[in-house]
């Protein structure tokens, strides 16, 4: 019986988590070439200055080290998945433990061949609390990327003067 029990409770939590995932995504372009993006999203110690949704960040852009980044009033302690200087920039935050709220969080920097870059701000959620905070996702996080994404613009553009 325990063992019927435990297999349902498992087929239920795994079916939970297929079904709460969700994908935020936007981008900009920005009049400067890669390299200048790069230098202006990996300099975590001006974030204060410019970023007004990841205020903070402290750690390295190398692929598995833990990083402690304030966005909003929370503090997450996300690990690098992927660092690629100049292209792209991946790390995965999860709330208390896999499975509850996780977010792989990505950056991408695309050089448009004409002096011009795209810049993709993107977040996959999934998780049991996904469904829950689905409303809030679109209407604070979202906007804050896309704010992150206009500011990260005017600073690179500002720099490639």
């Amino acid at each position: 019986m325990i063992s019927r029990i435990s297999t349902i409770i498992l087929f239920i939590l795994l079916i939970t988590k297929i079904m709460a995932q969700k994908t935020i995504s936007t981008q900009v372009i920005i009049q400067a070439n890669p390299t200048i993006i790069w230098q202006v999203l990996t300099d975590f110690e001006a974030y204060p200055e410019w970023n007004p949704f990841i205020t903070s960040i402290e750690g390295k852009v190398e692929v598995g080290q833990k990083l402690k980044a304030d966005i909003g009033n929370m503090t997450f302690k996300p690990t690098v998945l992927t660092a690629t200087p100049n292209k792209e920039f991946k790390w995965i935050g999860r709330l208390l433990f896999k499975g509850i709220f996780d977010g792989e969080h990505r950056f991408q920097i695309i050089d448009n061949g004409d002096g011009t870059s795209t810049f993709i701000q993107s977040e996959n959620f999934s998780g049991i609390l996904v469904g829950p905070f689905s409303k809030k996702l679109d209407n604070e996080t979202k906007p804050g990327f896309e704010l992150m994404n206009q500011k990260l613009k005017e600073r690179a553009e500002e720099l490639s003067k």
